[in-house]
């Protein structure tokens, strides 16, 4: 998330009331997660098994909760619970506005676009040219949707990232300020659900097709021309690369890659990156050759065991 400005280190030091390390005039442009960080980016961290990659990661500015030696063109804020801290800075960059109508006068909807009735469209939300949005779709706060997009109906876009601090007292959320991006071409099946990125995007490039109740988690990356059968999940921070294609039921957790045009077969799931251009199959995922094989041998084992006994 870009901030409408630049700021000072001293201004967002102030807003959060935390200490800092670094000149008081070190510009800060906006906020981020790890995987996404840029120059001029703030970024959290509240491990210390992670505070190696924060502050060498792109971003200029480490929101830490430890007073650390300050990587050289690099400033730190320092904080006694950077969690909650960058829960407060999403609350004043994007804070959340209660709509009072249904289509949002600051709602922007092109040309030839059909929108069915009990749509909810939330602010800033832009639409392109010669789409159609059925019935009970709800499209949340600064959702980019391109041209030639279909929506079914049911699906959400725009929903809060599951993503959870575990404290005493219960799970302390952390808050969502990012956007749903559906680039031209896009169509999306009934009752799915996009979420949004915690502070950058959730993006659906062009020319993808979702099938009903998919699931896709915050900050993922869904490539051109991939294919997403009915009842997948994905997990937040998942990047599918060009013409990947899932088949039903297919489970995905976060901050894999799969890489262009492999092919998941049904129930299949992925708990590791996977190269393109090959088809997997089952839990954890294999190529699918290789695990046909090693069912075929599964089922020859009642047969062993009765001639050894």
């Amino acid at each position: 998330m870009k901030f409408p400005r630049t700021h000072s280190l001293k201004e967002i030091a102030a807003l959060i009331d935390a200490g800092f390390v670094g000149s008081e005039d070190f510009p800060v442009q906006g906020m981020n997660e790890i995987h996404v960080v840029e120059p001029g980016d703030i970024v959290f961290v509240d491990h210390p098994k992670y505070y190696d990659k924060a502050l060498q990661c792109a971003a200029t500015v480490v929101l830490i909760n430890k007073e650390v030696k300050c990587p050289e063109g690099k400033a730190l804020l320092i904080s006694d619970d950077p969690f909650r801290d960058f829960n407060k800075l999403s609350k004043h960059f994007r804070p959340f506005k209660p709509a009072s109508e249904a289509i949002s006068s600051s709602a922007v909807i092109g040309k030839n676009t059909v929108i069915q009735p009990n749509v909810f469209i939330g602010n800033n939300v832009v639409i392109g040219d010669d789409c159609i949005i059925h019935s009970n779709v709800s499209i949340y706060d600064n959702t980019i949707i391109g041209d030639r997009v279909c929506i079914h109906a049911g699906t959400v876009l725009g929903g809060d990232g599951f993503y959870y601090k575990n404290r005493p007292a219960g799970f302390d959320k952390l808050l969502s300020g990012g956007r749903v991006v559906i680039e031209d071409d896009v169509e999306l099946g009934a009752m799915c659900s996009v979420d949004k990125g915690v502070t950058g995007d959730t993006t659906i490039k062009s020319g993808s097709k979702l099938d009903n109740q998919v699931q896709v988690g915050h900050d993922t990356v869904i490539g051109r021309k991939c294919l997403i059968a009915s009842q997948c999940g994905i997990a937040g921070c998942v990047v599918l690369e060009d013409e990947v294609t899932l088949w039903g039921q297919v489970g995905i957790t976060s901050a894999v890659t799969i890489g262009a045009k492999a092919v998941l077969l049904g129930q299949s799931g992925v708990s590791k990156s996977l190269e393109g251009g090959q088809t997997y199959f089952g839990s954890p995922a294999e190529p699918a050759r290789e695990k046909m094989k090693q069912l075929a041998a599964i089922k020859q084992m009642p047969a062993i065991v009765k001639t050894i006994r």
